[in-house]
């Protein structure tokens, strides 16, 4: 049963992510299969203090224990409907350490000295941070089982929060109050970064998420190259502070002193956080200097240096829907979304722009307006991008029409947009998101830089092997342009691989076109293996590709291609990137004289396509 220590004599008869029936069904064959292996591996390497330490070190039944604890794949009923109209009474914020303990087994103890330093070391995040800044309730409400449901997501959706959990508690003797127990644990919050190549050539910086337990998030780093004849000296910093007060506001300053970029800017900003919230939007001003590398249909390489700033102002209002008592949360929660947005380019160094010549440097200022439908909910899973951690799937659509004035600087032009998306699970099939575009300015109805574009990704169900357990994703993309400006193009060349890239994984310049169709496979085997707190999960993966510019038909092309295997270490409870270490081979690639390519790198987390409607925007030709 699930080890979730409350200090207090009352038991909560309700779990935000497991139910009696849930936690007893799932994976009970595999359970009892690992459970034999681990014991008979347990007892004998525990004979000897030497063996012991080395299968605490390496060994952890991570996927086997989330049976017990009651992490499960999908939860589809909101647990918290069964105390829906109750009086939230006292609010009591549970803060767990980085390492050892989790929000399903609170009494958990760090594995070894190394985790008990990191402990030591790190400051959780604040108490009055969470309840002031983080919480969409407060004590006195009304208990609202979406608006539960929804901070759970949001709290694990920040990127100072590993994972949580909220628990509604009956009252003893009242069947009016209840007491809510918020359950966070924070990520290991500190990033050093930085390479030594000699005293005249180094870098140094570090990322800290969540500084001083604040919630802030600060970034600094600095290079110096001392054989540059251009600029010896870089520095980049940000600081950004998210969820200011009760407002769910989050403001950002960025500064960037590089050879080729030289950047100035602030934002402040609020999405669409939930499907309840109503008023979006965001501020921002830059002003930029950059050294911008032009690829031309001539195929020389041009550097054009650029300064601007640029400004950006929305303001959305969403808008419930009313729907029937009886209907699903997931329709009972659509949403009618407006939007306006105003964009505006000043250039103060730039080539020679003219009428047939460099249209893409041309001052703009573009005005936007959106109505859309959205209608989202979220199911809870694992094992998809993440490593064990609770994932928050989108399941819903959304649809929204795009139109309104660029009042540029080579004439007054016209914007026509729009875009659909839908994501479900298909039973016994896996998880299908497909997301559809078509967008383009008219200047004396003729199309200009207008895009069409289809994208759609796919994972399947959890495939459970002796091995571990195992999922396959595929994401296809199809973007086309037209009326496009010379030298603008889309290209397929990217790092990475599989799903981790918006290419085949290499670069090339001649891996581009004005229209492109891009296939990525990845199967990934989440192994049972832990080494140090890092989970492995082994990778094979294809990416193939074709590209084309308007005097060849796309089809004809070369389908070029990369195939590769590797794996990945991941530490949910640190803010590191995955490490992933891959060998690909590129049989076709123009002018690669090295088919066969090693990389170790850092990969990110992937983040899923959601429905909620934002800022309206002109289609990305990308």
């Amino acid at each position: 049963m699930d080890s979730v220590q409350i200090e207090t004599t009352r038991k909560a008869d309700t779990d935000s992510l497991a139910t009696a029936h849930s936690t007893h069904v799932a994976d009970s064959i595999l359970m009892q299969r690992d459970s034999v292996f681990y014991t008979k591996l347990k007892s004998s390497m525990y004979k000897h203090r030497l063996t012991r330490q080395l299968y605490d070190a390496v060994f952890r039944d991570v996927y086997n224990s989330r049976v017990k604890t009651g992490e499960v794949n999908q939860i589809e009923v909101n647990p918290f409907k069964a105390f829906e109209g109750r009086v939230i009474g006292d609010i009591h914020i549970r803060r767990l350490n980085v390492f050892g303990q989790t929000v399903y087994d609170t009494l958990r103890k760090p594995a070894n000295w190394i985790e008990k330093t990191g402990n030591s070391l790190h400051r959780n995040t604040r108490e009055n941070v969470i309840r002031y800044s983080y919480l969409l309730f407060k004590e006195g409400d009304l208990v609202d089982p979406n608006v539960l449901r929804d901070n759970e997501r949001l709290l694990r959706n920040t990127s100072i929060f590993h994972d949580a959990r909220i628990l509604v508690v009956p009252r003893n003797g009242s069947r009016q109050f209840v007491d809510v127990y918020v359950i966070t644990q924070d990520v290991w919050s500190l990033l050093p970064n930085g390479g030594f190549g000699s005293f005249k050539s180094f870098n140094i910086g570090f990322d800290q998420l969540n500084f001083r337990g604040l919630g802030h998030q600060l970034f600094a780093q600095v290079a110096y190259s001392g054989n540059d004849p251009r600029q010896k000296l870089e520095y980049q910093a940000r600081y950004k502070v998210p969820f200011i007060g009760k407002t769910f506001l989050t403001a950002q300053a960025d500064i960037l002193y590089l050879r080729d970029l030289k950047q100035v800017s602030a934002r402040i900003y609020r999405p669409f956080l939930t499907p309840d919230t109503k008023y979006a939007g965001a501020a921002e001003i830059n002003y930029t200097q950059i050294n911008n590398r032009l690829l031309t249909r001539a195929d020389c390489v041009v550097i054009v240096p650029l300064s601007y700033t640029y400004t950006d102002f929305w303001i959305g209002r969403s808008f419930r829907l009313f729907y029937r008592e009886g209907n699903s949360d997931e329709k009972g929660r659509a949403r009618l979304i407006l939007a306006i947005r105003n964009t505006d380019y000043s250039y103060f160094r730039r080539p020679d722009v003219t009428a047939d010549t460099n249209q893409i440097y041309q001052d703009s200022r573009t005005t936007l307006f959106s109505v859309g439908f959205s209608r989202r909910k979220y199911v809870r899973d694992v094992l998809i991008y993440g490593f064990g951690r609770t994932e928050d799937v989108p399941v819903g659509e959304s649809i929204v029409a795009i139109g309104g004035i660029d009042n540029a600087e080579l004439g007054r032009r016209t914007y026509t947009g729009i875009n659909y998306s839908q994501g479900h699970y298909i039973k016994r099939v896996g998880y299908l998101y497909g997301l559809v575009s078509l967008g383009s300015f008219f200047r004396q109805n003729t199309p200009e830089q207008g895009v069409f574009s289809f994208e759609s990704n796919y994972f399947s169900p959890l495939i459970k092997s002796r091995w571990g357990n195992m999922r396959h994703f595929i994401n296809a993309r199809y973007t086309t342009g037209f009326g496009r400006f010379d030298n603008e193009y889309i290209t397929l060349g990217s790092t990475g691989s599989g799903l981790i890239t918006d290419g085949i994984g290499i670069y090339s310049d001649a891996l581009r076109g004005t229209k492109r169709m891009l296939l990525n496979y990845e199967n990934i085997l989440f192994s049972r293996l832990s080494l140090i707190g890092f989970r492995v999960a082994f990778i094979t993966f294809a990416n193939l590709g074709l590209t084309s510019f308007p005097d060849r038909p796309l089809l004809q092309g070369p389908l070029y291609q990369g195939y590769g295997i590797g794996f990945r270490l991941r530490n949910e409870n640190l803010t590191f990137n995955s490490f992933q270490i891959r060998l690909t081979y590129y049989p076709n690639i123009p002018g690669n004289t090295i088919p066969f390519r090693q990389a170790f790198e850092g990969v990110p987390t992937l983040r899923f396509r959601d429905f909620d409607l934002s800022a309206p925007q002109i289609v990305p030709y990308q």
